[in-house]
């Protein structure tokens, strides 16, 4: 059975060209949009870390890494998310004691792990919360597309495995809106791990004058637990089976691997099963940082039985030429600096 989605990384298949008419008319509202925003403004730098395409591209562990960065520049960084999935309606500090999945989203806590997080449907709502609590460098985790707060200097997060995919924009394909409408909207693509698209993604970023620089996700903390044993991996990530690559490439046996939907949370079902299959073959079952935070404060037994005794593989951003991050947060401080001096 094909997953929703899942041709948008095929050349050529017949539901893209199907849907095809639709995705001319959404690429062209998107791009539109794109062209007209202007954005709202804020009294402190802000980092745009997006991606071109629908997905998970490891935009996460990459704006942890730029957060630790400006906290060395001796910055207090926070994000800002809109919330995806979440069930708010005006800007909130997150709070992980008091807030689950629900309330803010998953990745507002993965992220407060590292610097404060605002969640807002209006991101400039949230970059002003944060404001009033002392930050002074906004990392806004996507938002490319939506023009509502402008960001002083935004890079892209492109997966060197998928690139972008078929080449269209929603239906047809994985891209929100029009390459031609996108990249002018970047000032630097990270190209994230290897694979067959990189050599593709490299020449159109070089044809749109845009650089592109190299990084990679590591896996971070004790590892080795994994080394030798049978695991139970679920994902409910925009890439699942990556997540079942890293936990084999790190010796594990992968006895089965259960992808979720991305953002998707744990179900009483699922978690019964999960337990089920893990206790009868004496599986460890293993997740992902994004999948645990969907998983804290939930009450439900199964639910909270599995949290239990699920291992978490931890991830972190690796970039080819370490500078970088630095170098990242040094040019959205100039860029804010220049906007700031020509303000009226």
């Amino acid at each position: 059975m094909l997953k929703a989605g899942s041709f948008w990384w095929r050349d050529g298949h017949v539901l893209s060209r199907l849907l095809w008419p639709f995705s001319c008319v959404y690429g062209a509202v998107a791009g539109r949009r794109m062209a007209q925003a202007q954005g709202a403004v804020v009294s402190v730098p802000v980092l745009c870390v997006g991606n071109f395409t629908v997905g998970g591209t490891g935009k996460t562990p990459i704006a942890e890494r730029l957060a630790k960065a400006a906290a060395s520049q001796g910055r207090k960084p926070g994000f800002v998310l809109r919330g995806y999935g979440a069930r708010i309606t005006e800007a909130l500090l997150v709070d992980p004691a008091r807030h689950t999945h629900a309330d803010v989203g998953d990745e507002a806590l993965m992220l407060v792990r590292t610097a404060p997080v605002a969640v807002s449907p209006a991101r400039v709502d949230a970059a002003r919360l944060l404001e009033n609590e002392g930050v002074d460098f906004i990392i806004m985790d996507d938002g490319l597309q939506s023009g509502k707060l402008r960001p002083d200097l935004s890079v892209v997060v492109v997966d060197a495995k998928r690139g972008f995919g078929n080449g269209y924009c929603l239906p047809a394909g994985p891209l929100r809106a029009p390459l031609s409408a996108q990249f002018p909207k970047a000032d630097m693509i990270l190209l994230n791990g290897e694979g067959e698209k990189a050599g593709v993604v490299i020449d159109l970023a070089g044809a749109a004058g845009v650089p592109v620089e190299h990084v990679r996700q590591q896996p971070v903390g004790e590892a080795a637990q994994f080394s030798g044993r049978k695991v139970l991996a679920y994902a409910g990530i925009g890439d699942p089976q990556k997540f079942f690559d890293t936990l084999e490439a790190l010796g594990a046996d992968v006895v089965e691997g259960v992808p979720l939907a991305d953002h998707a949370p744990m179900t009483t079902a699922l978690a019964r099963k999960l337990l089920d299959r893990s206790g009868r073959d004496d599986l460890l079952p293993v997740t992902t940082a994004k999948d645990m935070a969907r998983l804290s404060g939930v009450q439900e037994t199964e639910i909270a039985a599995l949290r239990d005794i699920s291992a978490v593989l931890e991830i972190t951003a690796v970039f080819r030429d370490e500078a970088v991050p630095e170098r990242l947060v040094q040019a959205t401080i100039d860029a804010f600096a220049k906007r700031f001096d020509a303000a009226p």
